[in-house]
């Protein structure tokens, strides 16, 4: 068999600049993800489920470009809801500017950057939340990425190791390096990370890679509404392409990774900045979507789909 590519449809999604609508969040929720007892640490944002209820999964966050800790807030507690222990790098706003030491590294100039030393600040406070989730829970850990925490995350797992990590999520997460000629973002951070752990690579861990198919882009100089000529900009840079699906920053096709199960929601933004403004609507995170992806979490059976919408994808390596 096939590793599945499953679309989830909502009642729409934008196509050039023209709202249909949102997921509304019909897929049904397991009894097993129903609230337990528990109590909150502030450190983290995590939850301790009380005597009698032993937590049986932590799940660790990490944060994409541009945003903290915070930012994650609200979806750690609707993971902890579930009965979650949730544990968040604490990554602050003004941190990504150490990324500007780079700058130093002739390898940046010429596109050959290396994640390390780059982002090592990154790393390390990955690593603190690691350490603090494992002295939380004795218990399986997913780690739940977010836009650049995805191929972040990835380095992690191969320079601090995998121990104690057996599922790995990823939410518009930029997993593929921009076809040659292009202009890489990152400059050559993901070519680089795509030929050391290409695709699902660490085969103890189960890998699941999320996208959102809210707006398909244009070109600049094509037809087309302004939104969707800014979201096609973007693509370009990072697919090559303007005139594809995506989460309004991150393509579709550049999301997900080669033995991944890979997941497609209908109408959902890239970022929480999505739920503050009426032009976007709900991200991944928001309490309507959750429920659609969160099986990944913990292998839990996933909610029904209509059938037509799971189909397999094609060079994606048997699952078993």
């Amino acid at each position: 068999a096939r590793r599945p590519r499953i679309i989830i449809p909502g009642p729409g999604m934008m196509q050039g600049a023209q709202l249909h609508g949102h997921p509304g969040g019909s897929a049904s929720v397991r009894s097993s993800w129903l609230p337990r007892a528990a109590r909150m640490r502030s450190y983290s944002q995590s939850t301790n489920s009380a005597a009698g209820n032993r937590p049986t999964r932590g799940v660790l966050i990490l944060p994409g470009l541009g945003n903290n800790a915070q930012d994650y807030l609200a979806l750690s507690q609707l993971l902890q809801s579930r009965g979650f222990v949730t544990a968040t790098a604490p990554v602050q706003r003004q941190d990504w500017g150490r990324n500007a030491a780079a700058l130093t590294d002739g390898a940046w100039w010429r596109g050959k950057l290396q994640p390390r030393p780059a982002v090592d600040w990154y790393l390390n406070h990955v690593n603190t939340a690691m350490q603090e989730l494992k002295r939380e829970v004795d218990a399986p850990i997913t780690m739940l990425t977010h836009s650049a925490g995805g191929w972040l995350g990835r380095v992690f797992l191969r320079d601090f190791g995998t121990e104690g990590v057996d599922r790995f999520v990823s939410l518009g997460s930029p997993h593929q390096p921009p076809p040659m000629g292009g202009i890489d973002q990152t400059r050559g951070i993901l070519t680089w990370v795509s030929q050391e752990v290409p695709g699902a690579w660490h085969d103890t861990i189960d890998y699941t890679t999320v996208t959102g198919r809210f707006i398909k882009g244009s070109a600049l100089t094509g037809p087309g509404p302004a939104l969707a000529k800014f979201a096609g900009a973007g693509y370009q840079q990072v697919c090559g392409s303007s005139e594809v699906w995506g989460d309004f920053i991150v393509p579709c096709v550049s999301a997900h990774l080669e033995g991944a199960t890979q997941v497609e929601l209908d109408g959902v933004f890239h970022s929480p900045l999505g739920e503050k403004l009426a032009a976007f609507g709900p991200w991944y995170g928001s309490e309507s979507v959750l429920p659609q992806w969160a099986w990944a979490l913990d292998g839990s059976a996933r909610p029904p789909v209509p059938t037509p919408t799971e189909e397999t994808a094609p060079g994606v390596p048997a699952s078993n």
